[in-house]
């Protein structure tokens, strides 16, 4: 690995111990507006301060984003769909290498769909984004959905599929969804880094405390979730607590006391 990739991936693994805590902001590119990210700047400047590193759009970092030279930035670099369209998973790459260059990006992310109609272009837009990335020492994160059945999007045998086809065509590291007890399985058998998606809010803090660390101990090296941090009422309760499960090892238990000391 070059010197620069392994300076930008320290600003989103934190070097003492090679973990993650990513805040998602993204999720405006396909389904605009959504509750609690709004006003993308207020949760910014908000949450920045208790993460590794935030992943967006660069229309959010440009216009959004106030650096204070702590929180790495992933920038997303496929979309060009929308909820209101015919089909989320027909992604092209909307942002270049001289784009995430421009913005001092630590890593760029794009995503594959596997087990859709639109798996091949997904995951040739992976490749020749790792290609183009390449020259740069820019780290790619591949973010991973599988197919239309919601059943398969949560089975650690496609995920792992997944997984393996992200790194096997270059990526340095994946998100995710997690699968629960079975997901020892997706970790073990990728060769580059996993961190998990919150995906949709989940009931309770205790949910969310008890899949993330579940998923550490099973194997991932962090978190990246938005709806569940910024959607919560307590959001710096809830990344702090996060924090502690990834970097600090705490319980659920350890989680919700730090929760409910931030109210």
């Amino acid at each position: 690995m070059g010197i620069g990739k392994a300076n930008r991936l320290a600003r989103v693994f934190r070097p003492t111990d090679g973990f993650s805590v990513m805040l998602a902001l993204d999720h405006g590119y396909a389904l605009g507006p959504i509750k609690g990210l709004e006003r993308p700047a207020e949760v910014i400047k908000t949450l920045q301060d208790h993460v590794d590193a935030l992943m967006a759009t660069r229309g959010v970092f440009n216009n959004c984003f106030t650096p204070d030279g702590r929180a790495g930035i992933v920038l997303r670099v496929s979309g060009a769909v929308t909820i209101a369209g015919p089909d989320l998973t027909n992604e092209s790459l909307t942002a270049t290498i001289d784009d995430a260059l421009r913005l001092a990006a630590d890593a760029v992310a794009s995503s594959i769909f596997v087990g859709t109609d639109n798996e091949r272009e997904s995951i040739k837009n992976l490749a020749r984004l790792v290609s183009a990335c390449a020259p740069y020492d820019m780290p790619v994160l591949a973010v991973t959905a599988v197919g239309k059945d919601r059943e398969k999007q949560f089975d650690s045998r496609y995920l792992a599929l997944a997984c393996r086809v992200a790194a096997e065509h270059g990526a340095d590291m994946v998100k995710t969804y997690f699968s629960g007890d079975s997901f020892e399985t997706v970790t073990r058998s990728c060769p580059v880094p996993i961190i998990i998606a919150g995906g949709p809010k989940l009931e309770t803090e205790v949910d969310v405390f008890r899949m993330a660390r579940a998923a550490m101990d099973q194997g991932a090296r962090g978190i990246d979730m938005g709806r569940n941090v910024w959607q919560n009422a307590n959001p710096v309760g809830m990344i702090k607590a996060l924090d502690a499960i990834v970097h600090d090892g705490a319980s659920v238990d350890d989680a919700v006391a730090i929760f409910n000391e931030v109210r």
